[in-house]
C-alpha cells in the first residue's frame, strides 16, 4: 500500500504560488527524515511513501521551511518575517490514503487545512 502525500504553498500577500520552499516529512518519535524535496515552480509537492516506511497512528511533521522564500520576496517591502519553519503535525490514520495539506502563508501567519 501506498501513502500519497500533497502540499500546495500559496503566498497570503500576493495570491501567487509559493515556489522554491523546501519541505520534510518527520517522524516525531524518532526524529527520523522520512522524504525531503521543494515545492515546485507551481508551489506544488507530491511524493508516494510505500507504507512500510511509516507507521500507522503515530504521528509525522510536514515542515516548510520558508526563511529563504520570505527573503528573496520581501525585498523592498516593511514586512518582516518572524516564522522560520511552518510545522504541520499530524497521524497517519490509515495505510492508503491521501494526505492533501495545503499552506497559505504570510510573513507571519499562515493557515492549514487537510483536503482530498
Amino acid at each position: 500500500m501506498t501513502i500519497y502525500l500533497t502540499s500546495h504553498t500559496l503566498d497570503g500577500t500576493n495570491g501567487k504560488h509559493a515556489t522554491d520552499i523546501p519541505v520534510r516529512l518527520e517522524h516525531v518519535k524518532s526524529n527520523s527524515v522520512i522524504i525531503k524535496g521543494t515545492m515546485d515552480e507551481g508551489g506544488r509537492f507530491s511524493v508516494e511513501i510505500p507504507s512500510q516506511k511509516l507507521i500507522k497512528d503515530d504521528f509525522y511533521d510536514i515542515i516548510f521551511s520558508v526563511t529563504e522564500y520570505w527573503e528573496k520576496n520581501l525585498k523592498n517591502q516593511k514586512s518582516e518575517n518572524i516564522i522560520d519553519e511552518i510545522v504541520i503535525r499530524f497521524r497517519i490514520s490509515s495505510a492508503s490514503t491521501k494526505y492533501h495539506i495545503p499552506v497559505i502563508m504570510s510573513p507571519n501567519s499562515y493557515s492549514i487545512w487537510k483536503s482530498n
